[in-house]
């Protein structure tokens, strides 16, 4: 009797007692990750989760400018970024936040719209210059000082000057549809179900995860094909940098993902193990069903500062 009065009075005093031992002893994993990762990241942390139920993942998804900048200027605690530009973490986080990054997914640009969208059954992969162009035909892009597929878009619009050869495209499609610009791709389709614009430069993996009909742009345009590089490098264009007022110049390259776990990360052991299940064949099983294909082969940078679990990915580069 004595030792459940003494039970009572233990929970009377700390009513919250047993919950803190429980959120104690729960792991929770902080991920920044770009918009367009949304929904495989979160297939992916799902799976995780189910295989690990001592884990709790928050999910905060931004454009990829935006998410290094939670980290650099408003210090807010992370454990993971996935970037969809490598550049965004070997510029802005290495190596005063992070000390390496896998490149791990790649994609490319396209021109996403629905069945209801103006001009929809005519439009295709020679006209669409003209088609958008139109006084009636409203179309947006991402911001490409939060978000890369915003500067990409930028990207497209100088090389299909230059592909087409067709003088002040660039400056055409810039100036047009201004008041329609968003912080990030997936903030576009929104707009786009709508039906508030009929376009929008998108990538090929939220258009395919939305059901939306896309037109592929040639290879010259949709930064997809590395052997184009020396064409995509042509062109650049100045975006927001890490300190306000100062400007970031960015040269065209290839779609290339990153991801990485920060240096002062809460959690850095179930940040590995988490990593570890996304660089798994499995992982990448679920960014290939939702559109999204896996960068074959990893790359690393640098290898020798992976978490030694992590290696096993590199290993034929880490002979080398």
């Amino acid at each position: 009797m004595r030792v459940l009065i003494i039970m009572l009075l233990t929970i009377l005093i700390n009513p919250f007692n047993s919950f803190s031992q429980s959120r104690d002893q729960q792991r929770e994993l902080i991920i920044f990750h770009a918009g367009s990762l949304s929904v495989p990241i979160k297939q992916i942390a799902q799976e995780y989760e189910k295989r690990n139920p001592g884990t709790k993942i928050y999910l905060e998804s931004a454009g990829s400018l935006v998410c290094a900048r939670k980290v650099t200027e408003l210090k807010k605690p992370c454990d993971i970024l996935a970037s969809s530009d490598y550049f965004v973490i070997n510029e802005l986080l290495i190596p005063d936040y992070a000390s390496w990054s896998i490149r791990f997914a790649t994609n490319e640009i396209v021109i996403a719209y629905l069945e209801k969208s103006k001009y929809s059954k005519v439009i295709n992969s020679d006209n669409w210059m003209d088609i958008l162009q139109m006084k009636d035909v409203i179309y947006s892009r991402s911001d490409p000082d939060s978000d890369p597929c915003g500067y990409r878009t930028i990207f497209s619009f100088k090389l299909a000057e230059k592909y087409y050869k067709r003088p002040g495209l660039t400056e055409m499609f810039s100036s047009k549809d201004k008041e329609y610009i968003r912080p990030q791709e997936v903030d576009l389709v929104a707009l786009l179900e709508s039906n508030a614009i009929d376009y929008m430069f998108q990538y090929k993996s939220v258009a395919i995860q939305h059901g939306l009909k896309y037109i592929e742009l040639p290879k010259e345009i949709n930064l997809s094909d590395p052997s184009k590089n020396s064409f995509y490098s042509s062109v650049s264009t100045y975006v927001a940098g890490s300190k306000p007022g100062i400007k970031m110049n960015i040269t065209g390259d290839y779609i290339n993902y990153s991801i990485t776990i920060l240096d002062n990360a809460p959690q850095k052991e179930e940040a590995i193990n988490f990593m570890d299940f996304l660089l798994s064949p499995e992982g990448m099983s679920i960014f290939r069903k939702n559109g999204q294909d896996p960068l074959v082969p990893l790359l690393a940078e640098p290898v020798m500062k992976l978490p030694p679990r992590l290696l096993k990915y590199f290993a034929k580069a880490n002979k080398n």
